[in-house]
């Protein structure tokens, strides 16, 4: 594949994005960079932004017996997300006929909810289950074993179902492990290439431009990639971005 590129900074579209390839990775703020790309021209949006969940964390669980394991939030969740300041530039940026896909949390579908459904013809969710959930050590509730996904669309949208037990709004699979699990930089929330590869089957086409306006390392990236899709990816840390970047140009399917 063509090596993606990286910018850093707002401004217009450019000849040297269209040259490209298949893969664009800008640096910043989404809110910024959006503004680069034109109207009604991406064909599906997947992607992971904050949960607000600073204020539910107890932090980090030691057990004493191995490392500790991960209750804690990263920086970039300490800063209150809203997705009605969000809802303007990805509807300007989303085709009519395209599809947004969207993780978030139990405590935030209100929110996505009050700002999205007006705006859609229709708002619906789709559930992911962990079939590895992390452990609830102190057994003081239940496992978070299921993630959330927003879902919405207009009239004249585009699936991919083939058959009535490909349309259910449920996927189950596995928590990224081994040597899917990017070390260095470490991103915490990390999505499975095999959830997003069933996103991207469902709400896009071969040659269609999906774009991930909080990339982290760029897992969307490489599922979008390795299904033959078009991908804009971006992120505020250049560290994520230099994974995205290192990630899709050595295999676009790791």
């Amino acid at each position: 594949m063509d090596a993606p590129l990286d910018a850093a900074g707002p401004g217009p579209a450019s000849a040297e994005d269209d040259a490209a390839g298949p893969a664009r990775l800008w640096v910043g703020d989404a809110r910024e960079l959006l503004a680069r790309i034109p109207d009604g021209s991406v064909d599906l949006i997947c992607t992971d932004p904050p949960y607000n969940l600073a204020g539910y964390s107890t932090g980090n669980i030691d057990p004493g017996w191995r490392r500790p394991f991960n209750n804690d939030v990263a920086e970039w969740d300490l800063h209150a997300f809203d997705p009605a300041e969000w809802l303007p530039e990805l509807r300007r940026v989303l085709r009519p006929t395209g599809n947004l896909f969207a993780f978030t949390s139990y405590n935030m579908l209100g929110p996505w909810h009050a700002a999205f459904d007006p705006a859609f013809d229709t708002f619906q969710i789709v559930v992911w289950h962990k079939t590895n959930p992390p452990p609830k050590l102190r057994r003081a509730g239940f496992l978070n074993s299921c993630e959330l996904i927003v879902a919405t669309w207009d009239r004249g949208h585009a699936w991919n179902f083939g058959r009535q037990r490909d349309m259910h709004n449920f996927i189950e699979a596995p928590i990224c492990m081994g040597r899917e699990r990017w070390k260095d930089p470490h991103h915490p929330t990390q999505k499975p290439v095999s959830v997003l590869r069933r996103l991207i089957e469902w709400g896009s086409s071969p040659g269609d431009l999906v774009l991930d306006p909080f990339m982290g390392v760029g897992s969307t990236g490489v599922a979008a990639l390795d299904l033959g899709r078009r991908f804009v990816g971006i992120d505020v840390d250049p560290a994520y971005v230099d994974a995205a970047r290192r990630r899709l140009a050595a295999d676009p399917r790791r």
